[in-house]
């Protein structure tokens, strides 16, 4: 198999901490039970976030659609029983400083982030119900 990405984790010897990333990047604790680092789930939330706000500011800056602030909360509904998947999500993008003719452009960088171009979503199960919010433009 030809990979593109490698990570590399090793548990640290206590409870459900590992500590591990990119093999020669930076590395982050990852904890089962969410006390000494985000959990994995946490970090599937914090990539399908991250993903698509990096869209975002690149489509918009390539749009040259300038704004001040742009800040993402996400949450996951999960299965209550295993295995404990997210079965919906929900991200709110909060966007300050970009003229509110922009709002059109903007959800539009938003649709083609969801549709075309984040690779975390595109990594989920396609049945998960993603709702999106923008506020502050």
């Amino acid at each position: 198999m030809k990979t593109d990405k490698t990570i590399q984790l090793g548990w640290t010897g206590s409870g459900l901490v590992f500590d591990g990333g990119p093999v020669d990047g930076p590395q982050i604790m990852v904890d089962g039970d969410s006390a000494t680092g985000p959990s994995p789930m946490d970090l599937v939330l914090m990539g399908v976030a991250g993903c698509m706000a990096i869209d975002l500011r690149v489509i918009l800056e390539k749009g040259r659609i300038s704004f001040d602030d742009l800040q993402v909360v996400a949450e996951g509904e999960r299965r209550p029983g295993p295995p404990r998947h997210f079965s919906a999500l929900r991200l709110v993008f909060r966007i300050v400083g970009a003229p509110p003719s922009a709002r059109p452009r903007i959800e539009r960088a938003i649709e083609l982030s969801r549709e075309k171009y984040c690779s975390v979503l595109f990594s989920l199960r396609r049945d998960i119900p993603l709702e999106v919010v923008l506020e502050g433009v």
